[in-house]
């Protein structure tokens, strides 16, 4: 995800009314998810709780969730390894950008390889090498 998309969905814009509307859950829910440590809105400079859009889906997940039947405790859980789940995709999404890199330096080098290893054999320069490959494959 790019960054400002993720800095964007972070950013503390709803105050708890709007967040209770736009959840449909009351403010008080609200108070108490965060007590304990379901969501954590930001806070403006006079200590005003301001919800960003992920806490907003957050809390859509966490309604769903309960309204399924599962308890507070469940629900942590779940957010949990949700989370880590997200983490392990961006790492894995990391790792095969890595190697994909490799695989293009090793075959550039593998390449560089049988360059060299043709001019050894023909005695002749890079360039040589080069033209005689182009000649031979005009052959």
């Amino acid at each position: 995800m790019p960054s400002n998309e993720a800095e964007g969905r972070n950013k503390p814009l709803y105050m708890i009314s709007v967040a209770a509307e736009l959840t449909g859950m009351h403010p008080q829910t609200l108070r108490v998810y965060e007590q304990k440590g379901l969501v954590n809105p930001g806070r403006s400079r006079g200590n005003t709780r301001l919800y960003s859009q992920a806490d907003i889906e957050r809390l859509n997940l966490i309604s769903k969730l309960t309204d399924e039947g599962i308890n507070l405790a469940g629900v942590v859980r779940i957010l949990d390894m949700r989370e880590r789940q997200l983490e392990h995709e961006q790492q894995i999404d990391e790792l095969r950008a890595r190697v994909r890199e490799l695989e293009d330096e090793v075959h550039e080098y593998r390449m560089r390889e049988r360059i060299v290893a043709l001019a050894r054999y023909d005695g002749a320069g890079p360039e040589q090498v080069m033209r005689g490959l182009l000649t031979r494959g005009e052959e």
